[in-house]
């Protein structure tokens, strides 16, 4: 049963203060001062009336102008993808998958994917609107990546990645580019991209001469992989979450212009 479940069956909708109680973002009595104070909108209106009532599953509601998760059966977790674990939910070759890991979630799913044998966060999640909305092809989140590259990284080949280089599929930038370390051997390189291509960090460093040791994603979006093990994942924040949204939000209505 679910928080909302005790509304009267003759009134249409939840208080907006109890909603807002329930999705975790404040006290009841915190909320109530929330809304009369003009923080609170609804669908782009300002709510102070303390009667009003909205509709949790269907209704866009904003705190501060960040939006909020309003459906109390979303889940979110940040998942430490290790290597050689392909990311999908099940695989006719028998491979882990993703499912090895969320064993009980069946309606949990990932957005986004990595290959097998590049670690880093992916965002797993029962939330189908935010997952189109991130993983539309017209709209592409930021990603952080940190590769192990064989070879002496120069500043020339840092700025032809920035400046793009040229793959089997059409140009591939950088948005960044810069080297944490490096040796005789090999280089540590911080690469931040939108392209959601498929292998395209490991294409590009093998375009400018310098193949792909190991390669992990720090970051996808505002969501960060942190201190998390491989192999492990949490539950997001309600601020993450709501980070996640505001992403997801703008490129629903990038997609419209």
């Amino acid at each position: 049963m679910s928080n909302y479940d005790q509304e009267p069956e003759n009134q249409e909708g939840v208080r907006l203060q109890k909603a807002l109680s329930a999705a975790g973002v404040a006290s009841r009595r915190a909320s109530e001062d929330l809304i009369t104070k003009g923080r609170v909108k609804v669908n782009g209106k300002v709510i102070t009336e303390l009667g009003s009532r909205i509709n949790p599953l269907e209704d866009n509601v904003m705190v501060d102008g960040k939006p909020v998760q309003m459906d109390p059966d979303r889940v979110y977790f940040a998942f430490h993808k290790p290597k050689g674990v392909v990311s999908t939910m099940s695989d006719e070759k028998g491979r882990a998958c993703l499912a090895d890991y969320f064993i009980g979630m069946d309606r949990v799913f990932n957005v986004g994917r990595l290959d097998a044998e590049t670690t880093g966060v992916i965002l797993m999640t029962n939330d189908g609107q935010l997952a189109n909305q991130l993983a539309h092809p017209s709209y592409e989140v930021e990603k952080l990546y940190v590769a192990k590259v064989k070879g002496v990284l120069t500043r020339v080949e840092i700025q032809r990645l920035k400046d793009g280089v040229r793959l089997e599929d059409g140009l591939a930038k950088a948005d960044s580019a810069r080297i944490l370390d490096q040796n005789d051997a090999f280089t540590l390189v911080e690469l931040v991209l939108h392209s959601g291509k498929n292998r395209i960090v490991r294409r590009m460093m093998e375009a400018v001469g310098h193949p792909v040791i190991d390669l992990t994603r720090k970051s996808f979006g505002p969501l960060r992989l942190a201190n998390l093990k491989a192999g492990q994942f949490r539950e997001l924040s309600k601020l993450e979450v709501s980070s996640l949204m505001q992403v997801g939000q703008a490129g629903e209505k990038s997609r419209r212009r």
